[in-house]
């Protein structure tokens, strides 16, 4: 999605063509987000408590193939997003939602249910507060734009280092913590790019559509990877 300036924080009049506000966009855009997740968590729940998972999981490669589909879906949404239709672009952000279901069932059967329960409680809240930050924020976060990327460049060597680390040590706790103040920054720098995305393409009913479903899919990741750094700070002893 490109970026552009965000400085004009009070857009908030009607949309020409479908008559939405701007708190009704933004609302709009959250609820994919939360549809996906309900999608995902509820998909890895079943897959658990039915036993699917470990017929799943019994296929050769199976964690690669869920990483590349994953990886191609979020490619072919954020590429060439103009000339791809609105009801395609849905039923992309769905399909991710499902591969990533099926992704989750793992954690089902390695952490308690109500560890589980308790960090994605912990996730909505922490989520929550930083996403309302991002709304009514008027400072411009897009400037946090390179220190975010510079943070993600860092998880991902860390996380490659800590891969030969068999136990949890200070290294992992300091990942996890890094990963989390992250994951928050971009929670509310996302959240003001919806802002950014209304004004933007402001006339524009199918291109402002299509922008909701890829800014949910942005906040999905977001949560997504916040309760995966929680998961592993404060659920580390919690494992079966």
């Amino acid at each position: 999605m490109e970026e552009r300036n965000v400085n004009r924080y009070d857009f908030d009049s009607e949309y020409a063509s479908a008559g939405l506000t701007l708190n009704q966009y933004i609302a709009r855009t959250f609820g994919w987000m939360f549809l996906g997740l309900m999608v995902t968590f509820v998909l890895a729940a079943a897959l658990a408590v039915t036993g699917t998972v470990f017929y799943l999981f019994a296929i050769p490669g199976i964690q690669y193939i869920l990483l590349i589909a994953e990886l191609a879906v979020v490619l072919i949404m954020s590429h060439n997003i103009q000339n791809r239709s609105v009801g395609v672009t849905r039923m992309l952000f769905t399909l991710y939602a499902i591969i990533n279901g099926m992704v989750f069932s793992f954690y089902f059967v390695v952490y308690e249910m109500a560890n589980l329960i308790f960090i994605f409680g912990l996730t909505a809240l922490f989520f929550g507060g930083f996403a309302l930050y991002g709304r009514f924020a008027k400072a411009d976060l897009s400037k946090l734009g390179p220190l975010l990327i510079g943070g993600l460049i860092f998880l991902v060597i860390a996380s490659l280092l800590s891969m030969f680390v068999i136990q949890f040590t200070a290294l992992e706790r300091i990942i996890c913590m890094v990963g989390i103040v992250v994951f928050l920054c971009f929670t509310a720098y996302d959240t003001q790019k919806i802002k950014a995305n209304y004004e933007y393409f402001y006339g524009n009913e199918e291109i402002l559509q299509k922008a909701s479903i890829f800014s949910a899919l942005q906040l999905y990741l977001d949560f997504i990877n916040l309760f995966l750094y929680l998961l592993r700070f404060l659920g580390k002893n919690s494992r079966r």
